[in-house]
């Protein structure tokens, strides 16, 4: 029920919001499970004389990138706090049409069954794109290991770090290359569609 609802809500959400019969949408996602997402909603689409086009990224960067130089119609991959980074840095005036999702967040470790485990100097991969970076540094402050100079900043990233009494070392990779790192490290934050 819950699946059927999230595909109804983002196919009237597209086929209402920016495209018309006859026309054709072009939407960029992340492979898991927006692109999927898409692949599902794309027949409904069709049945409304909308051709969904899906280009596929696998970074968070140019989806963006290509929807600010009109080369795409809409994305589908991210959070609003990333989106407003996004916009600040670059100057962009890129708008939400649509909430549908946000991917869980969690902490993965081939060494360790619980963060209170993990020693002093361990080193732990974050995602280096703006709010997952955030969220894996408020997900260690839940937890304890780190605090921040700001406790409820969505992009915060290693500087913005106050206290570390573990001494943890921080390596900021792409987000889709953190899985392939849980072996060079001690804890990788990953989001659930990437882990």
């Amino acid at each position: 029920m819950k699946k059927t609802f999230l595909i109804t809500a983002l196919a009237a959400a597209l086929s209402i919001g920016l495209a018309h019969a006859g026309e054709k949408l072009v939407v960029g996602a992340t492979p898991v499970p927006h692109a999927e997402i898409l692949e599902l909603i794309k027949p409904t689409l069709a049945k409304e004389g909308v051709d969904l086009e899906i280009k596929v990224f696998t970074d968070y960067v140019q989806p963006n990138v290509q929807l600010n130089e009109k080369r795409l119609d809409a994305n589908y991959f991210q959070t609003k706090p990333y989106l407003d980074g996004f916009n600040k840095g670059k100057g962009a005036n890129l708008v939400t049409g649509v909430g549908v999702h946000v991917e869980p967040f969690g902490g993965y470790s081939n060494k360790y069954k619980k963060l209170a485990d993990l020693p002093e100097g361990a080193t732990i991969a974050i995602p280096n794109e703006g709010s997952n970076a955030g969220r894996a540094l408020l997900l260690l402050q839940k937890g304890g290991l780190i605090t921040l100079k700001d406790p409820t900043n969505a992009l915060a990233t290693p500087k913005d770090i106050a206290t570390n009494p573990k001494k943890l070392k921080f390596r900021e990779l792409e987000s889709a290359v953190l899985p392939r790192a849980l072996s060079q490290v001690d804890l990788a934050l990953i989001n659930t569609n990437y882990a």
